[in-house]
This record gives structure tokens, C-alpha cells and sequence, in this order.
């Protein structure tokens, strides 16, 4: 068999297909749960915590030039090395949303899954019974 025709077949197989799917979807999830986070939770979050903004929390590694403004962009423009712990708090923040999201949406399909209870064993026959019967009766 040749080496096509194997590959052919592995990438044919249900499994692929459907793992690639998910991770298809999983990426555009992902930016969606992005979106929400950059710009509807981050900006409450700020506004709670006194109009702080995040994605400007950084510390400078090394020196700036002179008339370079203080903010994150300007700073890696200019090749300043930066320590943006603020992005790292939205991503933090990021990941807690999406790992709890996805926490739901297995749990629902678990809950969906459950298998049913086996059902009850068949009623012994009449006449397994009578003997039973009988083999303790002769016992006594």
C-alpha cells in the first residue's frame, strides 16, 4: 500500500474530520470570547477598578527615548522591552472565561448522554420456577 493511499485513508477516517471541525470551530469560538472579553467585560472591569485600563499596564525593561509617549504601542514601536503584564491579565481573564464556558457546554452534553438504566432482567420462566421448586422441596 502506498504511502498516498495510507494518508488518504487516515485523513478520511471519521476521527479527523471531526477533530478538525472542532478545532475550526474551537478558533472562531475563541475569537468570540476574545471580543467579549477586549471589549465588553475588560471595559467594566476597568470602570469598576476606577478607569483602569489593562492593555496599557506595562513596565519598562529598558530606557525609552526621548519625546517617546508612555503607552504600550509606542513602547514596542520604538523597541523598548516591555514587561505587559496588563495583556497577561486579559488573556488570564480570557482563558478563566472560555475554560468555564466550555465547563458548561460538557457538562450539558454529559447531562444530554446519560445512558438510560439497564433494563430490569427477564422474568424467569414458569417452569424454571416449578423446578426450583421442587429441588428445595426435595432438599428439605
Amino acid at each position: 500500500m502506498g504511502m498516498m493511499q495510507e494518508f488518504k485513508e487516515f485523513a478520511v477516517k471519521g476521527n479527523v474530520i471531526d477533530l478538525a471541525v472542532g478545532v475550526i470551530i474551537g478558533g472562531a469560538f475563541g475569537k468570540i470570547v476574545s471580543s467579549l472579553v477586549d471589549d465588553v467585560i475588560m471595559p467594566v472591569v476597568g470602570l469598576v477598578f476606577g478607569k483602569l485600563d489593562f492593555s496599557n499596564l506595562f513596565i519598562v525593561l529598558g530606557s525609552a527615548p526621548e519625546g517617546t509617549a508612555r503607552t504600550l504601542a509606542a513602547m514596542k514601536q520604538a523597541g523598548v522591552p516591555v514587561l505587559a503584564y496588563g495583556n497577561f491579565i486579559t488573556v488570564a481573564i480570557n482563558f478563566a472565561i472560555l475554560a468555564f464556558i466550555i465547563f458548561l457546554m460538557v457538562k450539558q452534553i454529559n447531562r444530554l448522554k446519560r445512558e438510560t438504566p439497564p433494563a430490569p432482567p427477564a422474568a424467569t420462566p414458569e417452569d424454571i420456577v416449578l423446578l426450583r421448586e421442587i429441588r428445595d422441596s426435595l432438599r428439605k
